[in-house]
């Protein structure tokens, strides 16, 4: 017959060891997000932390500290919206540059017929 008291210690300590490096890999993750300023939500913490989202969801000081932080970047835009931003403002500037350039392109090129016309005539009168 089977032993009616097994020891189990060693997988529950493993049990422990797993949550806590895990628990540990996941504040890491949130602390390197801090600091290189990105974008802090359940899906972004998972996909550094290489965690599942179940996972964060039910752990109630993730779920807690990653909903904190997420409504705290809510009113600061991200790298990506900054870009886009200056990149719209830019795209305006580059545009009035390139039609003032088409401009006096279109000037010039008026110009040079005229000349080309003159010097014809020119030519035309002396044969």
């Amino acid at each position: 017959m089977g032993n009616q008291k097994p020891d189990v210690s060693g997988l529950i300590n493993n049990a422990k060891e797993k949550k806590e490096k895990t628990l540990k890999k996941v504040e890491q993750s949130i602390k390197q997000m801090i600091k290189t300023q990105q974008k802090i939500n359940f899906n972004s913490v998972s996909t550094h932390a290489g965690v599942s989202k179940t996972y964060l969801y039910k752990s109630p000081n993730l779920k807690e500290r990653i909903e904190y932080l997420r409504s705290q970047q809510e009113g600061i835009l991200s790298i990506k919206q900054v870009k886009r931003n200056v990149s719209e403002e830019s795209k305006d500037v580059i545009i009035a540059s390139l039609r003032k350039r088409v401009k006096e392109l279109e000037k010039e090129c008026q110009e040079l017929k005229d000349k080309v016309k003159i010097n014809y005539g020119k030519i035309y009168n002396n044969i």
